[in-house]
């Protein structure tokens, strides 16, 4: 197994990662700016406001993106997988 292999698998694990984990950021950043915003028209200072709509937010946006990340993650495992051989030189 050279460097290159190495840098290859682990460059293609970060960028799995982001892929995976841009949709929950997404949602969180764009609920976020919604009940700030919110939060700056009525003027009200809670700061525990943020945490539930996040929350919901997250786990519908997982319930309904949960098939896609995990067909994702199992790609990349079955390829890291296959490729096993080779990396036992």
């Amino acid at each position: 197994m050279t460097v290159n292999d190495v840098t290859a698998i682990a460059g293609d694990a970060i960028y799995t990662i982001i892929k995976c984990s841009a949709p929950m950021l997404l949602v969180s950043l764009i609920v976020g700016l919604i009940v700030s915003i919110f939060q700056t028209v009525t003027s009200i200072q809670e700061q525990t406001l943020t945490f539930v709509p996040k929350v919901l937010a997250i786990f519908i946006a997982l319930m309904v993106m949960g098939h896609w990340i995990m067909n994702n993650m199992v790609e990349f495992m079955t390829g890291l997988w296959t490729d096993f051989n080779r990396y036992l030189r």
